[in-house]
């Protein structure tokens, strides 16, 4: 029974922290951009530093009538929104924040399991575009599936960069064999995996498969109200899942000062100092042309990860 109940507390916690942090990271992402390019109207709605635009933002989404296409696939375009926002929660059941069994399921092979149930989520994208009888729709969900080919193996060659560090492709082995001197050794596979999950979240500068000026929001033109809000969320939730899974294996997740009490703490600094980053490149930097994501794809983060696990083999058989 006391099994059941603790089981039972920690899917709540996981679904409360689903919920919660992708709509902090909204909110965070209304003001920053609203400070760093001098935007009004998110700095008054509600008052006191606009703190009621997400709420705004929620009861327009409700309110917006339901469309779906008359020559659209209709199951499979109702199912999508789902297929990409729920992976992102259950790979939270997974992710370790804190030492002495602050992690939803510690899995053995839990760095794999995350980075195949991640991949999921972009069928999301790819079903919203097939479904919506809309060649710019189609078109997106096209170059979305380039996306995901070019970038889900540097993704998966940076961490396994760090697995063979650690001997161990748990999260939880992989937070506990964590050093110090790792930042700078794992710097560049640190790089690579975060670059990467940016382009398979679609965010800018790698939003081609969503550029508003060129195909109208891409896989997602078709979708208005609730549907259309939970493509956004999921957007969000995965900024989380990325932020916090960098953190973990590459910036040592909980260590920190008074980790055994604190480490919950620190795990939630950092992830938020990358979801910050995320915000601040879509501020910074301008859409890639297509072309030249698979290029960078191919060209650079491909190269720098091998070297990356070149480099870590080295220093494993030297030490």
């Amino acid at each position: 029974m006391n099994d059941v109940v603790a089981t039972l507390l920690t899917l709540l916690g996981v679904l409360l922290v689903f919920l919660l942090f992708p709509l902090v990271v909204g909110q965070t992402e209304h003001k920053v951009m609203a400070h760093m390019q001098g935007r009004v109207g998110p700095m008054y709605a509600g008052g006191f530093h606009g703190w009621a635009q997400l709420v705004a933002d929620g009861l327009k989404f409700v309110q917006k009538e339901d469309v779906v296409p008359a020559g659209a696939d209709r199951r499979v375009f109702q199912l999508a929104p789902a297929v990409a926002l729920l992976p992102y929660l259950v790979v939270l059941v997974a992710i370790p924040f804190h030492p002495d069994g602050g992690v939803g399921e510690a899995l053995d092979a839990g760095i794999f399991f995350v980075l195949a149930v991640m991949g999921v989520g972009v069928l999301g994208s790819l079903m919203g575009g097939w479904a919506s009888a809309n060649k710019y729709s189609l078109l997106g969900g096209l170059r979305t599936a380039a996306q995901l080919l070019a970038y889900e193996l540097p993704m998966l060659l940076a961490a396994a960069s760090v697995a063979m560090a650690a001997g161990t492709v748990s999260l939880v082995g992989i937070v506990d064999g964590f050093e110090w001197w790792w930042l700078p050794w794992q710097l560049v596979g640190g790089f690579v995996f975060f670059t990467a999950g940016l382009a398979e979240l679609q965010r800018p500068p790698f939003d081609a498969p969503v550029a508003d000026s060129e195909i109208i929001f891409g896989a997602y033109t078709e979708y208005s109200g609730l549907r259309f809000a939970l493509f956004l969320l999921a957007e969000y939730a995965g900024i989380v899942v990325l932020s916090a899974l960098t953190a973990v294996l590459f910036l040592g997740g909980w260590h920190g000062p008074y980790a055994d009490g604190l480490g919950w703490l620190w795990t939630l600094l950092k992830t938020g100092i990358l979801a910050f980053a995320v915000i601040w490149l879509r501020v910074t930097y301008p859409r890639l042309r297509e072309d030249q994501i698979q290029r960078f794809a191919w060209t650079t983060l491909i190269p720098l990860a091998l070297a990356q696990i070149a480099l870590t083999g080295i220093v494993k058989v030297v030490i």
